[in-house]
């Protein structure tokens, strides 16, 4: 599965940074006993290598070639508008992680309304939650199930209750996830920040693209529109500061990205904004009744509110009598852009876009994704040149009846029919009258999938890899193969060093193997240390070191191996 993958990691061993201790070149030649030493070594080693080959532990010279057992992993978003649970499968080949987001490995269910709803009542949160963690459960074997995480990652919707009312439904699904079965911890349930859910959406998209790994200007950026907050994250030349500021590291190229979450500016909470000001001057003014430009005329505020999942326009009955639905796009697109622009006067940075938040300016191609793409794809857009192909459909549609509206579009539900008239002149006030996207730029796209895969557009999907490719086993292994490389311009001369620096690094990669519980990793562990020992040899005294190192680990993980295996049998029953 492309693309390759590497340990994505926050912090790995430079290559330049020189060793914690220093080495000495031997003054004597090898004793008659150190030679005994090395020949007992080697014989144990083939012969361990023996048993393993002749059992077919072995297969192709290395574990790390062949597929192992597959693993999973559970994530539950839950997003303002609805709760979604992902399942995903995937397994290790030669020491990488491979994901597989199609129908067989990958899963997903949305439930409405968002926790968030539930902020009057937080038991009501648990209902959701149970019927999602018995989705998941019905696409993992039962004995998979204490071995497969679960994580509950709540975002904007959540961002913008008081902490405690926050608190409150975590704690409720905590408990729910507790009693699942699934291997949890406490803190696994929490707030994301925006800023992670940008980088996660970062990921996904340049994973599904096979440009992590390649020159960070070559990556693509991401503007993603939500029901509570809009992310803008991407690769900038520019000098960013540190509270914008996150670097993540994929193989050898590090990435410095810009990333931020836009609290209030998603599409539902940005129109309920919009109604409230709009209600507000009514109120102020005396005038009675205020027309509403970005609601198709006809429309009735308290029609159907009560029905609305994204539940920001749920007491939306309590705008009639102030407000007369009266759709216009280029009013909408001027109200919209004046929300956009709100407190920029308090602008501390060279450049605020959006409010007074600092934003460099765009560089390279873009993806444009969930209310971005639900917007131009349910007015039919081409990809190519769709924001200025958005400006006729979006007055077309606003300057239409209501009632002509529900009959040209049946089997749409009202929810989404009375927001398509804002949504579009807001995409143009966000993308080109405030970030300055040209209408005719073909850099910016519009996508809910990506790469020849087609691998889904969701930050959860990044969320998993993230979380995987930073585990500490896989972070440990790529420093050790980082550090063995090193011997290759005779960095040990002393075999005493070299064999303290070979069982310090490994015994962190024994650990956690240990901790894994899986025989078939911890095999595959000791071929990859004799493999790269073996490979980084160049002289009899580093030869004859890595010899010992792999003789010891070898019988170490050989044993672990074996009662961690056993353990793994006798717990399977």
């Amino acid at each position: 599965m492309t693309p390759e993958m590497d340990a994505l990691k926050v912090q790995i061993l430079p290559e330049h940074q020189s060793l914690p201790y220093t080495v000495t070149k031997p003054k004597s030649k090898p004793t008659k006993s150190l030679i005994l030493l090395i020949v007992a070594s080697v014989t144990v080693t083939l012969g361990l290598l023996y048993v393993f080959k002749s059992n077919s532990v072995l297969s192709s010279g290395s574990l790390l070639r062949r597929r192992c057992t597959l693993r999973y992993s559970v994530i539950i978003d839950a997003g303002s508008s609805g709760t979604r649970v992902h399942v995903f499968g995937y397994w290790f080949e030669s020491g990488k992680p491979v994901f597989d987001f199609g129908e067989k490995h990958y899963a997903n269910l949305k439930l409405t309304p968002g926790l968030s709803a539930y902020a009057d009542n937080p038991e009501g949160a648990s209902v959701s939650v149970t019927k999602l963690v018995e989705f998941a459960k019905k696409r993992i074997p039962t004995r998979m199930l204490r071995k497969s995480d679960i994580r509950l990652m709540a975002t904007a919707g959540m961002r913008l209750l008081e902490v405690p009312v926050q608190e409150q439904i975590l704690d409720v699904t905590r408990r729910v996830l507790r009693s699942s079965g699934f291997m949890f911890r406490d803190e696994w349930a929490t707030v994301i920040s925006g800023s992670d859910e940008g980088i996660y959406a970062w990921i996904i998209a340049n994973y599904a693209l096979g440009s992590l790994g390649t020159d960070p200007l070559e990556t693509t950026g991401i503007v993603e529109l939500g029901g509570a907050s809009a992310q803008v994250t991407f690769v900038s030349s520019e000098h960013v500061p540190p509270e914008f500021s996150r670097t993540i590291s994929y193989g050898n190229v590090s990435y410095t990205i810009y990333s931020h979450s836009f609290l209030n500016y998603g599409k539902d909470a940005a129109l309920k904004r919009l109604l409230e000001t709009l209600q507000n001057s009514a109120n102020s003014t005396g005038e009675g009744i205020v027309e509403d430009p970005c609601t198709p005329k006809g429309y009735i505020y308290d029609t159907n509110s009560k029905k609305y999942s994204s539940g920001f326009l749920a007491d939306e009955s309590r705008l009639k009598g102030s407000l007369e639905a009266a759709g216009n796009f280029s009013k909408c697109r001027s109200a919209t852009f004046a929300l956009l622009q709100e407190g920029k006067e308090n602008c501390q940075y060279e450049h605020c876009s959006i409010g007074s938040t600092f934003t460099p300016d765009l560089q390279g191609s873009f993806l444009a994704t969930s209310n971005f793409y639900y917007t131009a794809k349910f007015f039919e857009l081409e990809e190519k040149g769709w924001l200025s192909e958005l400006i006729p459909a979006g007055k077309r549609y606003c300057g239409e009846e209501w009632s002509k509206l529900i009959l040209e579009y049946p089997t749409t539900d009202e929810e989404y029919l009375r927001g398509y008239c804002f949504s579009s002149a807001y995409i143009i006030s966000m993308l080109h009258d405030s970030l300055g996207i040209a209408l005719d730029d073909e850099r910016i796209k519009y996508a809910s999938k990506a790469g020849g895969e087609d691998i889904p557009l969701d930050w959860a999907l990044g969320a998993i890899l993230y979380l995987i490719l930073t585990h500490p086993l896989l972070i440990t292994m790529v420093n050790l193969k980082k550090c063995l490389a090193l011997s290759n311009v005779a960095k040990y001369k002393n075999m005493i060093s070299c064999f303290l620096f070979n069982v310090t690094l490994c015994s962190k990669l024994v650990f956690y193997v240990t901790l894994c519980l899986n025989f078939d990793e911890t095999i595959g562990v000791i071929s990859f240390c004799a493999n790269y020992s073996y490979k980084s040899n160049a002289n009899m005294w580093r030869y004859m070191c890595n010899l010992l190192f792999m003789c010891v680990i070898d019988f170490t993980m050989f044993i672990v191996g074996n009662v961690c295996g056993g353990m793994c049998i006798i717990s399977t029953f």
